[in-house]
């Protein structure tokens, strides 16, 4: 019953806004699987389902880049949470809104950028090391480009 199920909560958080674990829950019953609720947090963690913030202000599951299947990709993430970065020598640090800095930092590592060597992300903020500090205004210029945001110098 695991790789149905599983099947199913994918195809559901794919095509619905899933706010939370209940509302999860209530999409399977209504598809006739019942789960209890331990092992519906079991299954969104070994699914790696990650909760985003929405269009709407609120937040709901996604499965990340890497994922199970293709999900929230930078091109989706930075433009809707991205703050900014600064940094000193071979660190970097992103700031986003609440509850972005985990997906975008999964979405940084399924990229494979050889300047990075790799990502902590926190709530809102995620620690980049490069390879180089000669690294950290390429990863900069190259993430703002995505968010379509532009730096002002000067």
């Amino acid at each position: 019953m695991k790789l149905p199920r599983h099947a199913a909560i994918l195809e559901i958080v794919r095509t619905h806004r899933v706010p939370s674990q209940e509302a999860l829950r209530e999409l399977l019953a209504a598809r006739g699987i019942e789960v209890a609720q331990a092992t519906l947090s079991r299954d969104i963690r070994n699914l790696g389902l990650v909760k985003t913030p929405d269009e709407h202000g609120g937040s709901g599951y996604v499965v990340p880049a890497g994922g199970p299947d293709v999900g929230p990709t930078l091109s989706r993430l930075l433009p809707a949470l991205y703050v900014g970065a600064d940094g000193v020598g071979n660190l970097l640090v992103l700031k986003t809104l609440v509850g972005g800095a985990q997906p975008i930092a999964v979405a940084i590592d399924a990229e494979g950028w050889s300047e990075i060597v790799g990502t902590i992300g926190g709530d809102d903020t995620i620690l980049i090391v490069l390879r180089s500090p000669d690294h950290r205004d390429v990863i900069v210029s190259r993430i703002e480009a995505i968010a379509d945001r532009r730096t002002d110098s000067g």
